[in-house]
């Protein structure tokens, strides 16, 4: 596919560069064939687009003839699929196709629970029952109106290329397109393993507990743990742990960013007594600011943790430790939302890594430069060009018939 305006200003570029062409043209005398060139290509644009019309009508026939549950949560699936392929060929930026596959993933969870929940086999054409399907094809077509807006505010449509430039496709675009799809390809056959039905489901029965524009946590540190964390003054060192937990959203993250580990978390000393951290709460606390233990991170066969050291004063970690009884006063939430804006709402919204970057730049201890918002948890060591973290160790953890298995490397 390719990109091309949209709406008046595509009509007026199609007739600027037909007028153009023909200028140039009258100096060698090939007005003519260049003339139907254009005109070739405006109809190939055409029939594309009349192709995924008539494709999107008897859609939404079928489904409002015959739609029950399954057959919408199917045709959401389906949509899904194809939205993801469109969405890989925008001519954009990496970051904004994350944003709108994260926002097409986000949106058939919702589909699926929706259709699961609420709709019903027809049983006779009661107004009722029209109704009913007229709303599951509208929630159907609910991406496309996404890709709509999108396309709208960025001037952008999607068509499949004109029969002329397949052919004058040279070899190495040929290779570059190769490679592309050979690519695209592993990455679509990556992301099915991983949004598993079981993940999705695990994924939206979270969303109901978070929120990104409350506190919703306050307290859940003790007065136990801030001795703990203030007995380590005397070791000169914070700890920055980056883990492969294998949860749902860590393994669905993991198939978009194609990086391993995608939680953070800061210890103050370092067995890893006081590891702390934004998270979900495990269902016991509410999401925000928690206490963790190495246990909870065991979620698949080859979860993996690895420490790492950075260097402060007595005084630098003595204010981590302030500002933490100040974020436990005050209250917390998980940032579930920045992980698509990049941004917080409220100061003690974040998520893991936006925390622990934002408790080093609060210390004085930053080490890259980097908005908040847009700091992965990958950036805390791959960012550091002035080598001030040391690695420690690594911890595997593997469940077996005993228990859980600690390994330090």
């Amino acid at each position: 596919m390719y990109a091309c305006e949209s709406g008046q200003n595509q009509c007026m570029r199609k007739m600027f560069e037909l007028m153009q062409s023909m200028w140039y043209s009258s100096l060698t005398g090939k007005t003519e064939s260049i003339y139907l060139e254009r005109v070739n290509d405006m109809n190939d644009i055409k029939q594309s687009k009349i192709v995924l019309q008539i494709s999107r009508i008897l859609l939404i026939l079928v489904l409002f003839a015959y739609g029950d549950a399954l057959l919408f949560i199917i045709a959401s699936q389906l949509v899904f699929w194809i939205m993801i392929l469109r969405a890989s060929r925008i001519q954009s930026k990496k970051r904004f196709k994350f944003y709108l596959i994260f926002l097409y993933m986000l949106l058939v969870i919702a589909q699926t629970i929706f259709f699961f929940r609420y709709m019903h086999a027809i049983s006779s054409f009661t107004v009722a029952n029209i109704l009913n399907n007229v709303l599951g094809v509208f929630v159907v077509s609910l991406p496309y109106l996404m890709e709509y807006i999108v396309t709208v505010q960025k001037y952008t449509e999607f068509y499949l290329p004109s029969a002329k430039e397949l052919n004058t496709m040279s070899f190495a675009q040929l290779h570059d397109v190769n490679e592309t799809i050979q690519e695209r390809l592993e990455d679509m056959g990556q992301l099915r393993k991983t949004l598993t039905p079981e993940r999705l489901f695990a994924i939206a029965g979270e969303l109901p507990r978070h929120s990104s524009i409350q506190y919703l946590n306050g307290g859940s540190l003790t007065d136990a743990y801030f001795a703990e964390a203030e007995s380590s003054l005397s070791d000169h060192h914070i700890y920055i742990v980056v883990s492969n937990t294998g949860s749902a959203a860590s393994e669905v993250i993991s198939a978009f960013t194609r990086k391993q580990y995608n939680h953070a978390s800061l210890s103050f000393d370092k067995d890893l007594k006081t590891i702390i951290s934004y998270n979900g709460g495990e269902k016991i606390y509410p999401p925000g600011l928690n206490r963790e233990m190495i246990e909870f991170f065991n979620k698949k066969n080859d979860s993996s943790l690895i420490v790492y050291e950075l260097d402060v004063t007595r005084e630098q970690k003595m204010k981590l430790i302030d500002k933490l009884k100040e974020i436990n006063k005050n209250g917390s939430a998980y940032n579930m939302l920045g992980l698509v804006i990049k941004k917080s709402l409220r100061p003690n919204i974040m998520f893991c890594s936006q925390f622990v970057y934002n408790m080093l730049k609060h210390a004085g201890l930053e080490y890259f430069d980097k908005a908040d918002g847009r700091v992965k948890p990958t950036d805390l060591v791959e960012l550091d060009y002035h080598r001030k973290l040391k690695f420690c160790y690594e911890i595997y953890l593997n469940s077996n018939a005993e228990g859980l298995e600690l390994k330090k490397a």
